[in-house]
């Protein structure tokens, strides 16, 4: 019986072990957000990040940066796509973001700092039972969000008429690796392209390297664009 005992203890304290040292959720508001602002999301206590995507010249193609608050929220978010010429700066004031020139209402929120509608074109999200967006509707488009058991977005489809837009993302099985994954992006059931990540990781394990290698079977032939993505991270 003493055998059985320290070995029932033994295993309980491993298990505890294990649970202690799984990974962190990815949470409501960074899935959100990384869905919508199409970044790759982080998880932690992060104070201030940011993903700079390269292409094989070396160049500056995108850039993310924003810095959030004790709580998860974020308090800037600015995104810069040169490939596209646009970009958005924005800052949280109370249930709003706002354009960071402009001082102009942007975004406003619900509850603490998840988005409930962007004010010009009056899109309005809605958000299940635990805080994650799930579908956005507009006046022409609708959009439904996925996401896993740990909150890692799984992609998103979008509907406008009869165009029907999905991204369907398969990330690695390794729980501390989720931004090492496969996507594929359909049109009405037809394959746009496809995506394969792979990436280094910190201690925090978010990624601080990745690989991204794009094939775009739009055209024919099909083409591939290759990217690095670098990302700086600093936690509280």
């Amino acid at each position: 019986m003493k055998k059985i005992a320290v070995s029932l203890a033994l295993t309980t304290l491993l298990a505890g072990c294990d649970n202690a040292s799984a990974p962190l959720s990815f949470t409501p508001e960074m899935a959100s957000f990384s869905n919508e602002f199409d970044f790759d999301p982080l998880r932690g206590p992060v104070k201030e990040f940011s993903q700079t995507l390269m292409n094989e010249k070396g160049e500056v193609a995108k850039r993310v940066s924003g810095s959030l608050s004790t709580e998860g929220c974020f308090d800037t978010l600015e995104i810069h796509d040169i490939e596209s010429n646009s970009g958005v700066a924005l800052v949280l004031n109370a249930n709003y973001y706002l354009d960071a020139q402009t001082m102009q209402k942007k975004l406003r929120l619900q509850g603490k700092c998840q988005l409930a509608e962007m004010v010009a074109s009056g899109t309005s999200w809605e958000t299940n039972d635990a805080g994650f967006i799930v579908s956005a509707h507009g006046k022409e488009t609708d959009v439904s969000y996925r996401y896993d058991v740990d909150g890692y977005p799984l992609g998103k489809t979008s509907v406008s008429g009869e165009q029907r837009l999905s991204v369907a993302s398969k990330p690695s099985a390794d729980l501390r690796k989720r931004l090492d994954y496969t996507a594929v992006s359909m049109l009405n059931d037809k394959t746009l392209g496809n995506v394969k990540q792979s990436c280094d990781y910190d201690r925090h394990d978010n990624p601080v390297t990745c690989e991204l290698l794009i094939v775009d079977q739009s055209v024919k032939p099909a083409q591939e664009h290759k990217y690095t993505i670098k990302n700086t991270i600093d936690y509280y």
